[in-house]
C-alpha cells in the first residue's frame, strides 16, 4: 500500500516532496484519491465513521505545486480532527498552526521556485481558507500550469466590457466589486457576481 501510495503521489506533487508526504500516509493512513476537477474546491477532508477512517481527496486537474499544498491543508484538517474532533472552527487558529507546521519542512528551492516560494511564506502567516482565497498566491501558482491555454484569464484581469466564457455561458465583465466582479450574461441580459479569481476564457 505503501509503494501505491507513492506511485500514485509521484505523478502528482513535486520530486523533492514526495518523501515528505509518503511519511505523512505512513503515520496517519488515510484513504486517498484523486478526483475529476470540481470547480467549487481544490480538494477535501472528510471523516467516515462507520469504517473509521480519514479520506482525502484532490482535484487531478492542479498543477504540482497546487496539488501539494492542496494536500497539506487538507492533511491539516485530518490532523486536526484527531486531535480537536469537530469541536473546532474549520479554518480557525488551531488549524492555521498546524498547517503552518506541515508546510514549513516543504518551504524551500528544492520543493518551490522563487518567486512562488516568497509569495507562500507570505501567505502561511495567516493561511485562508483555500490558496485560490489568496489571490497573489493564486496568481503564481496558475502561472505553473503546464497546458494553461493563453487565452484563459483570472476574471480580475478583463477591463469592463471585456466579454468571456465562464461555464458553457457567455457574460460581460461590468465592474469589479472588492472580490467578486459583476458581469452580465449576453443572452439573458441578467446580472450575476462571480468571484474575480474565476478562470474564464477571454473572447
Amino acid at each position: 500500500m505503501k509503494e501505491k501510495f507513492k506511485a500514485i503521489l509521484s505523478k502528482y506533487v513535486p520530486e523533492n516532496s514526495v518523501g515528505y508526504c509518503v511519511d505523512l500516509w505512513d503515520q496517519h493512513r488515510f484513504s486517498f484519491k484523486v478526483s475529476r476537477e470540481r470547480r467549487s474546491k481544490l480538494g477535501d477532508y472528510q471523516f467516515h465513521k462507520a469504517r473509521r477512517q480519514h479520506i482525502i481527496t484532490i482535484n487531478g486537474s492542479l498543477n504540482r505545486y497546487g496539488f501539494l499544498i492542496t494536500f497539506i491543508h487538507e492533511a491539516a484538517h485530518m490532523i486536526h480532527f484527531e486531535l480537536r474532533g469537530n469541536n473546532h472552527r474549520p479554518h480557525g487558529i488551531f488549524w492555521k498552526k498546524v498547517f503552518r507546521e506541515l508546510m514549513n519542512p516543504l518551504l524551500n528551492q528544492d520543493i518551490f521556485p522563487h518567486d512562488l516560494l516568497e509569495q507562500l511564506k507570505i501567505h502561511m502567516k495567516n493561511p485562508k481558507a483555500s490558496s485560490y482565497s489568496d489571490p497573489a498566491l493564486a496568481r503564481l501558482i496558475k502561472k505553473y500550469d503546464p497546458d494553461r491555454s493563453y487565452s484563459e484569464f483570472f476574471l480580475e484581469e478583463l477591463t469592463a466590457g471585456e466579454k468571456f466564457r465562464f461555464h458553457g455561458r457567455t457574460y460581460e465583465k461590468v465592474e469589479s466589486r472588492r472580490t467578486r466582479c459583476l458581469c452580465r450574461e449576453v443572452n439573458s441580459g441578467k446580472k450575476y457576481l462571480i468571484s474575480e479569481m474565476a478562470m474564464v476564457r477571454k473572447l
